[in-house]
């Protein structure tokens, strides 16, 4: 149940980081791995195609910043580090898989609306000819 001290439609409400945090790609694919298994950073790359060394390490800072990833040295050589989810990142799991599925499930209905997609904007030209809704969608006036 949802704390009532707490309205994520209000701009000023702390959930909003939350949000932010649980609604990013990268964070949904991350959980997805940890969910797993515990993985070391190059497997999360290597698992992430398309992630950037950058990314992958900001988006686990930012995710052991909210406590819900675990980073755990080991006493290897060369040293390792190794990433999990903590129970609290645990409790992301279950969502965020219906989130992915339900994108694996429904990506050709999207792209198919993607591609039938026309702006239904009428194209007026104003009286000096210029086509309204183009300078509309610029930002200028007539």
């Amino acid at each position: 149940m949802a704390n009532p001290e707490f309205d994520v439609y209000d701009p000023q409400c702390p959930t909003r980081q939350a949000l932010d945090r649980i609604a990013d790609k990268w964070t949904a694919l991350i959980v997805g791995l940890l969910a797993q298994r515990p993985h070391r950073f190059g497997e999360l790359r290597r698992g992430i195609r398309g992630i950037s060394h950058k990314v992958l390490s900001q988006t686990l800072q930012s995710l052991e910043r909210d406590g819900l990833v675990r980073r755990t040295p080991l006493a290897t050589v060369p040293p390792t580090v190794e990433y999990s989810l903590t129970p609290l990142g645990r409790t992301l799991d279950e969502p965020l898989a219906g989130i992915r599925d339900w994108a694996e499930r429904h990506i050709e209905e999207v792209q198919a609306a993607r591609d039938g997609y026309v702006r239904h904007t009428p194209a007026t030209p104003s009286s000096s000819g210029v086509n309204t809704s183009q300078t509309a969608r610029r930002g200028r006036t007539e």
